[in-house]
């Protein structure tokens, strides 16, 4: 047991110091930097576009998460206010100007916002949560200054633990690797859906157009997303496939963006991945780019200096980087608790990083009955939702039963209750036949939504996907073949 414990001591020791060791702050400059802008365009996007108006303040019912059903959004003019703090707070993460208390404020501030309504969630929005939580508590504070990214030689004025480099990198890490392991399925590898009903509303697209229109596109596609994902973090780690592998990055997510409608989740990741570089490489950039246009000499320049840490990083602050791993590593694979397809029951869908694996369309109609007398009513979800509402509703059985509870109060308000709720809700996931999602024989309002299963959703069709080869130069038509010899 001594023996045992003493081991443990000196990996214990030899792990502090390694993620003790200093290196360049530049890295970590550069990433308050870059991802500072990219969340004060986010935040600008929101007043500018007319989103605080539309998903904040016009709707009539907001669809909450589980345990935060508390959440209520603010007064129109407080919404308004609160997001222009935000991009002030976004602006001041950019010049380190109070950096903590602003990166404090951005990141309840922005969470907030993205609690107020489910089906505002978008994976993106969730990852730069996370990476504003990291930056928050790093050492990226105001100290450290673009001035000194400018300094003609390539000695650091200020040095951050190894440790922060690693935990950004894990951070990074798991979004494109459960990404990957998200595709790891038959609909994406072997029927190439739902790429292939996404591609096919692109063949009038220039250029690219008439090659989304060929048999083989959606399949070499899918399989390009599925081993990109997988292994880009591998060749990002290694110096000599890492300049390729960050082109594969740029690329990818260009065209990611060309084609679907996923707002800034491609510019966070190409920033983000720059953390897989050595840790002085925007300096190493600003000393490359003086030398190409004369004003320096590479050769010329003196050696780095000794770096020294400013602090040691304490064993308390590991441990509790580690159960952050550990949450960010179980939370994803918390799907595997419950029985049947995740895309279909959606339960541990949310905060899994499954960034676009799925296509569903559905019919909702609420079938409201008296408890006495026995009136009844069909009542579509257009009479308490927008468009966005219902479309992202429509396919999340969490929220066809949330608004099944806010229907039943509504008809006992207005004196019309109690009522018992039943759905119709048929749904097509990836091209699929419409099914049922939920059973309609059960009283949604005698349900409770958690964490544990759920009977009262049906089971997801056991039949393939069909296969749809998309008509040249029409965007959105599609033809249906046969699968699999079929009908």
């Amino acid at each position: 047991m001594t023996e045992a414990l003493t081991a443990l001591e000196r990996w214990s020791a030899r792990l502090l110091a390694r993620l003790s060791e200093p290196v360049d702050a530049a890295w970590l400059v550069m990433m308050r930097v870059l991802f500072g802008s990219v969340m004060l365009v986010s935040m600008l996007r929101f007043p500018l576009y007319g989103w605080v108006d539309e998903f904040y303040v016009e709707r009539n019912f907001h669809f909450k998460y589980w345990g935060f059903h508390w959440v209520e959004p603010l007064s129109g003019p407080a919404m308004h206010a609160l997001l222009w703090v935000l991009a002030a707070c976004a602006l001041c993460v950019i010049f380190g100007l109070f950096f903590r208390p602003a990166a404090l404020v951005l990141l309840l501030g922005y969470s907030y916002v993205q609690l107020i309504d489910v089906t505002t969630y978008i994976n993106h929005y969730y990852l730069a949560s996370l990476l504003t939580l990291l930056l928050a508590l790093s050492p990226a504070a105001e100290s450290f200054s673009l001035d000194a990214l400018r300094r003609r030689g390539r000695a650091p004025s200020a040095t951050v633990p190894r440790f922060w480099l690693y935990l950004l990198r894990f951070q990074v890490g798991v979004v494109y690797t459960f990404a990957g392991l998200a595709k790891a399925q038959s609909d994406w590898l072997l029927h190439a859906q739902p790429l292939g009903i996404w591609l096919g509303a692109h063949t009038g697209m220039p250029l690219l157009g008439p090659l989304f229109s060929q048999p083989w596109a959606a399949p070499v596609m899918s399989w390009a997303g599925f081993l990109f994902d997988t292994t880009v973090v591998w060749f990002l780690l290694f110096a000599r496939t890492r300049p390729f592998a960050y082109v594969a990055v740029i690329l990818f997510h260009a065209v990611t963006r060309a084609l679907f409608p996923i707002g800034m989740f491609p510019f966070i990741m190409v920033l983000s991945a720059l953390v897989f570089f050595p840790p002085d490489w925007p300096r190493a950039l600003v000393a490359r780019a003086r030398a190409l246009l004369g004003r320096a000499s590479v050769s010329a320049e003196p050696p780095p200096a000794a770096l020294v840490s400013p602090r040691r990083i304490p064993l308390w602050l590991v441990a509790l980087a580690g159960v952050y791993c550990a949450v960010h590593l179980v939370v994803p694979m918390r799907f595997l608790l419950h029985d049947g397809n995740v895309l279909w029951h959606e339960q541990g869908m949310r905060f899994s990083w499954r960034v676009m694996v799925r296509e569903k369309n559905g019919s909702i109609t609420y079938l409201v009955r008296q408890r006495e007398g026995g009136k009844l009513w069909h009542v579509s979800p257009r009479k308490y939702l927008d468009r966005v509402q219902e479309r992202e509703m429509s396919g999340q059985p969490d929220l066809v039963l949330q608004l099944a509870h806010h229907v039943a109060r509504d008809f006992e308000a207005r004196g019309l209750g109690p009522v018992e709720v039943r759905v119709d809700a048929r749904v097509s996931l990836n091209g699929r036949r419409a099914a049922p999602l939920i059973d309609p024989e059960v009283d949604l309002t005698r349900v409770s939504d958690g964490l544990g299963p759920a009977p009262w959703i049906t089971p997801a069709p056991a039949s393939d996907p069909p296969r749809l080869r998309p008509l040249p130069q029409r965007g959105v038509a599609l033809e249906r073949v046969s699968v699999l010899g079929s009908p």
